[in-house]
């Protein structure tokens, strides 16, 4: 009984660490108006609290948030800190000064040494793949390196995808059915995994689509730009050169997302059209129109998915009403008519 009452809590857990915060303006707002010191700012446990709080106040009020290890061990940091110093300012007072200039430049190291978080890497990561994929899609580079550049793009954003559901969800409590049945629902719906299937899909594939590279380069440029203005505001460098920048990619986060969205649903048709060339990969092309199929029910990308959908259906129902109107059925129903035609061409490729 005790295992089942905590088995909710945890799904609210998921669905918290889930929760697409970039996309809600009012996480803007409730970041803004923390006061915390800048060094605690930077660190991923205390940012994921206060996500935690944000969704338990305006998402999920049931969600029961435990308190931060890291507050009071910080605070127990400062008291320590405090007393420290109180206690050198009497040494000094004592005529202890040999003494207190060795406690108080012992902490010195600590608070410069570089971290390594979550954070860090991502923006490490996620940065180089922004240069590659720049240099794959730049007209001048050979051929040979601009197709190198194309798959490491790729790779690359498939290591930040699967590192961020690693750090963001663990490994399975137990290695049964139930456990990795819990484990994958709450993971499937995820923003990370649904791009680091799709990054896996053009990995393996012989096909060289330019077009591909849209939704990596909106998803790191909206990466490195967050972590450069939480981390290097007060950088002249900063100011000087990328502010601006930075600034423009965070208010339109929204187009950016639109843009991916389209992207993706436009290369679904071109893996279509790719299977009258001798180039074709029937295989690529269904497992992708699954992957849309995921896309268009996600909570992290159905807003925009079913939007551009809409869209088309706006403008395709028409033509079909006009032209073919034995197609004159919804937008999923086409999505079934393409699948078998996927099929069909399956079967005369093996047939030859």
């Amino acid at each position: 009984m005790g295992e089942g009452g905590e088995d909710p809590q945890k799904l609210k857990t998921m669905a918290a660490a889930a929760y697409d915060y970039d996309n809600d303006p009012r996480w803007a707002d409730y970041w803004s108006n923390i006061l915390i010191p800048p060094s605690m700012a930077s660190r991923s446990d205390v940012i994921n609290y206060y996500k935690r709080k944000f969704y338990q106040r305006y998402v999920d009020p049931d969600l029961i948030l435990e308190p931060m290890a890291t507050g009071s061990t910080s605070q127990r940091a400062a008291a320590s800190s405090t007393s420290t110093t109180n206690s050198n300012s009497n040494a000094q007072n004592s005529g202890y000064t040999s003494r207190t200039t060795g406690i108080s430049t012992t902490p010195a190291p600590n608070s410069t040494s570089l971290r390594w978080d979550r954070q860090t890497i991502q923006f490490s990561v996620n940065a180089w793949v922004f240069v590659v994929a720049v240099l794959a899609i730049f007209p001048l580079v050979p051929k040979n390196l601009s197709n190198r550049a194309f798959r490491l793009s790729f790779m690359g954003t498939a290591c930040s995808s699967l590192y961020s559901l690693y750090s963001l969800y663990g490994k399975p409590r137990a290695w049964n059915l139930q456990a990795l049945q819990v484990w994958f629902q709450s993971v499937a719906v995820t923003k990370d995994f649904i791009y680091s299937i799709y990054c896996l899909t053009f990995i393996t594939s012989n096909l060289c689509l330019k077009f591909a590279l849209i939704p990596i380069l909106c998803l790191s440029l909206q990466h490195v730009a967050k972590f450069l203005r939480r981390n290097f505001s007060r950088s002249t460098l900063y100011r000087k050169y990328f502010e601006e920048a930075c600034v423009w990619v965070d208010s339109n986060t929204t187009t950016l997302s639109i843009l991916s969205s389209q992207a993706e649903i436009g290369l679904g048709f071109l893996l279509i059209l790719s299977l009258l060339s001798w180039q074709r990969n029937i295989i690529q092309a269904f497992m992708y129109w699954q992957l849309l199929k995921l896309m268009y029910q996600a909570p992290a990308t159905a807003g925009y998915h079913q939007r551009a959908w809409a869209r088309i259906g706006r403008i395709i129902n028409p033509l079909i009403q006009r032209y073919a109107p034995f197609l004159n059925t919804p937008i999923t129903a086409i999505q079934k008519w393409w699948f078998r035609v996927i099929l069909r061409s399956l079967k005369f490729t093996v047939s030859l």
